[in-house]
């Protein structure tokens, strides 16, 4: 795999996503950060704004997100864009990377999460860093398996997806940082 064929998919926003674009700029990664019209965003490089017939594309009830998530989410306009442009994110990435904290009923918390449970759905390889936990975990299929260090992912796919809380740690920073490492450098 060449990095020059590699793309990251993410949203742009501070933290995890600002995080990822910043070292796929670093390694010469290619970035594309779906937004739309009033998102507030970070990242400025490979900004794809999406219309309202794209982020159609992207839709999905919100009975159904709580249902799968075990949570109640907010019926505002924003936040069904939000995860509208998550849908093209994860649907892009042919592996998926996410920052955040997993829950005990298997989901990661806050929007993100919908990102890690359409990535579930669709049978995408999952990784995720849990800051809390401060480690990797594999999705495979049925449960969470925590990474041993030494064994922690390497981006294998030329389409990946990065993505994640706003509330970013130093932890977490690191992990991002090590991953590009580990994956882009010869």
């Amino acid at each position: 795999m060449k990095k020059e064929d590699c793309i990251l998919f993410s949203g742009g926003i501070k933290g995890a996503e600002a995080e990822f674009g910043a070292n796929a700029e670093k390694f010469g990664i290619e970035e594309v950060n779906y937004t739309f019209e009033g998102h507030d965003i970070t990242r400025k490089r490979g900004l794809r704004y999406l219309n309202h017939n794209e982020l159609k594309k992207g839709d999905v009830s919100l009975e159904y997100i709580s249902k799968l998530m075990n949570r109640s989410y907010t019926k505002a306009p924003l936040f069904r864009k939000i995860l509208q442009s998550i849908w093209f994110q994860i649907n892009s990435g042919q592996e998926i990377y996410v920052i955040g904290e997993i829950m005990e009923d298997k989901t990661v918390r806050g929007g993100t999460g919908w990102g890690a449970e359409f990535a579930k759905i669709c049978n995408k390889p999952l990784f995720v860093f849990d800051q809390k936990q401060n480690a990797w975990f594999e999705w495979t299929q049925e449960e969470w398996k925590k990474l041993k260090p030494g064994n922690e992912p390497v981006i294998s796919h030329i389409h990946f997806t990065g993505t994640g809380t706003r509330f970013l740690e130093d932890n977490a920073k690191k992990a991002i940082a090590e991953l590009f490492q580990r994956s882009f450098t010869e």
